[in-house]
């Protein structure tokens, strides 16, 4: 079976403008990488586990925070690697301090072939974009997501 991930795409209002939060991964290998990188808080789903749940666990394993609804689902959006990201939105005007962000962790042996194993964390940073800075920011298979926001925000408010 094809992994699943869950994940919040967390939106704010201002100025007649819509912001997205979206989340850098930690580790060496994104270290240097910024546009086409990051992606909106999500993680594996676990067996058995419900969809929204992980996502909101996974929301606040990654930032720290834990989300409230109503949350509306966008969608399952399949990805260049196999996996399907199932999002479901959620309109909230957080505070978020990229430099205190409280990520779980993951370890992996480093620099590799090293036999030295290093603590990276999940998610090293996180922002607020305009939806067109988004889309420059966000992984490619997760770039729909944005257009199915603004979609679903535009019927909600005609």
């Amino acid at each position: 079976m094809a992994k699943r991930s869950a994940g919040l795409l967390i939106y704010r209002r201002g100025g007649g403008d819509i912001q997205v939060l979206l989340v850098h991964p930690g580790g060496p290998f994104w270290a240097k990488k910024d546009d086409g990188a990051w992606s909106i808080p999500k993680g594996l789903v676990d067996d058995d586990e419900d969809e929204l749940a992980a996502a909101r666990r996974e929301t606040s394993e990654e930032i720290g925070i834990t989300m409230d609804g109503p949350f509306t689902r966008l969608g399952d959006y399949k990805q260049p690697g196999g996996k399907t990201v199932i999002a479901w939105s959620v309109e909230a005007d957080i505070e978020i301090d990229a430099a205190a962000i409280k990520s779980n962790t993951f370890t992996m042996e480093w620099p590799p072939r090293s036999g030295s194993m290093k603590e990276f964390p999940e998610v090293d940073r996180a922002g607020w974009f305009s939806l067109a800075e988004a889309e420059v920011k966000i992984l490619q298979g997760q770039r729909p997501m944005l257009s199915d926001l603004v979609e679903r925000l535009d019927r909600t408010t005609k």
